[in-house]
């Protein structure tokens, strides 16, 4: 999958501010990110730039409500948590791919192994069985 252009996040940015600002939101990076198909951690790596823009702004402007120290207080455990779900997907995703490539890598393993042997004239011994 290819990433989008900078021109191509901007207008996500622009989209995701006006959407949240009607729904009495902040735009978030996750947010942006879940947006444009990419995970967070990809999304901070690509473009840490805008990134920070976003968070910084997020930072800057609260909503209205947001100042009570009783509403952030409720908001921050969502907000680990929806990122600590956002990190496990792709590690998850990570996950998977390693374990494709391990099986890839032992297929080719046996393949490469069994012409060597070919090409070397090698005898393969059947394994008896003994009485014990």
């Amino acid at each position: 999958m290819a990433l989008p252009s900078e021109e191509q996040v901007r207008q996500a940015l622009a989209e995701l501010t006006a959407e949240t600002a009607r729904a009495g939101r902040r735009p978030t990076v996750l947010g942006l990110a879940r947006s444009l198909g990419l995970a967070n951690a990809t999304f901070w790596r690509q473009f840490p730039d805008i990134a920070e823009e976003v968070r910084d702004h997020a930072r800057s402007h609260h909503p209205a409500g947001a100042d009570t120290p009783h509403g952030d207080h409720l908001r921050r455990p969502a907000q680990e948590e929806r990122r600590a779900a956002a990190n496990n997907t792709e590690l998850s995703d990570h996950l998977a791919s390693a374990v494709a490539n391990i099986q890839r890598l032992t297929l080719e393993n046996h393949q490469f192994r069994q012409e060597l042997e070919a090409a070397a004239k090698v005898t393969r011994l059947s394994a008896r069985t003994y009485p014990a």
